[in-house]
């Protein structure tokens, strides 16, 4: 309880700008909990029950991160934990190919389709998070 309390202190103003909060149904929010947010005029969204699949987008990215940059990055405070976050945020937004685009990154265009003779064409990696993670691309 007094981690919302903590929670609410710390986001100040945006706090008014939130207008829903998605949640589970698991017993460890309690009334107190949800009263908190409903003061402030947040609307409670809870997860429909025995929908054990619910969260699986949100826990794809959240595990995503936690196996490729968090376990492998020491973050000693808030600002370096925006820092990472931020950056990885940039490389999976910009960098990182989905399967559901085929492989392709957001920025595909700014790549050649195929590449048949590969000493025609130099790859460039750029390190991001110390080289944690890397990006790939065609040197100019």
């Amino acid at each position: 309880m007094r981690q919302v309390r903590n929670l609410a202190a710390d986001l100040g103003i945006r706090f008014g700008s939130l207008r829903f909060l998605l949640r589970d149904r698991d017993g460890k929010y309690s009334r107190a909990f949800d009263a908190v947010f409903e003061a402030e005029d947040v609307e409670i969204l809870k997860s429909a029950p025995r929908a054990p699949r619910m969260n699986a987008h949100c826990e794809r990215v959240i595990g995503g991160l936690r196996r490729e940059v968090l376990d492998h990055v020491l973050v000693l405070n808030e600002f370096r934990a925006q820092r990472v976050l931020a950056a990885y945020q940039r490389h999976y937004n910009g960098h990182r190919p989905p399967q559901a685009r085929n492989q392709l990154p957001p920025d595909a265009h700014d790549h050649p389709v195929a590449v048949h003779d590969l000493d025609a064409r130099r790859v460039v990696r750029t390190r991001v998070l110390g080289g944690v993670v890397n990006e790939y691309r065609y040197a100019a």
